[in-house]
């Protein structure tokens, strides 16, 4: 087994907390300098010494939304009224947490002619904004489109970011949609629809080239459970092999 693939714990302390979108936030924790892992895995948070705590517990697994590149490692959630993350949201900076890990699949394929089709929903963002930041601070070959769906431009973190990088690497298309515009108070002239065969469709037909597909995509999902099931069956109707899916679902979080 690797070094990259063997779990480590640590302790760590926070670095700063962010508002990245309404309800959720983002977390900055020292990284050690000798500690890796790959672009959409995650690791598991428990805060120490809790002045509050309930059934849900004190650890929970979180997606790596930093690249491994970045000096820092960054966690994403919503922020749901649970004990654990009130102590989240409230700890001071400087305040040490234990971190173990990394752990998972949902990695980014080695082939760079196959094209990588990550479709993700509401904070299923996490791991692909870890893979697509990678991807350019490598200046990796892979050929990637985004597809991330959200309610409102105010529920999407890290929308302005995936954009800028879309403009930043050639490779990289970025599909964002939202579903529930009504409800925004924003102007929105994206997408609309949910990740549905037509969506996907119509933004990878004008990308099936020779040039972009030199061999099929690897499609990686994810999400909400049902939004997960709910895309991997239009995958599966639609002729993708079920071996070219790659899903993980965000259960509770």
């Amino acid at each position: 087994m690797s070094a990259i693939e063997t779990s480590i714990t640590f302790k760590a302390r926070l670095l700063d907390r962010r508002e990245v979108a309404e309800q959720t936030m983002s977390f900055f924790f020292e990284k050690p300098p000798d500690w890796t892992f790959k672009p959409g895995q995650f690791a598991d948070l428990t805060v120490l010494n809790p002045p509050e705590t309930d059934a849900e517990g004190n650890t929970r697994g979180f997606s790596l939304a930093s690249a491994p590149e970045e000096g820092h490692l960054m966690f994403a959630t919503r922020m749901r009224d649970t004990a654990c993350k009130r102590v989240l949201r409230s700890m001071p900076v400087g305040r040490e947490v234990k971190i173990e890990g990394p752990f998972g699949n949902l990695t980014l394929h080695n082939n760079v002619k196959r094209p990588a089709i990550l479709l993700a929903g509401g904070i299923g963002i996490t791991p692909f904004r870890s893979m697509v930041v990678h991807a350019a601070k490598a200046k990796l070959q892979h050929k990637i489109v985004l597809f991330y769906s959200n309610r409102r431009p105010e529920d999407a973190a890290f929308l302005d970011e995936l954009k800028a990088l879309e403009r930043e690497n050639s490779n990289f298309r970025f599909v964002p949609t939202m579903t529930n515009m009504d409800n925004s108070s924003l102007s929105w002239g994206g997408e609309r629809s949910m990740i549905n065969y037509d969506l996907i469709a119509k933004h990878l037909k004008p990308l099936a080239s020779p040039t972009f597909y030199e061999a099929g995509p690897i499609y990686y999902i994810a999400g909400p459970p049902q939004m997960v099931v709910g895309v991997r069956s239009v995958l599966t109707n639609s002729g993708v092999d079920g071996d070219d899916i790659r899903t993980e679902e965000f259960a509770g979080y």
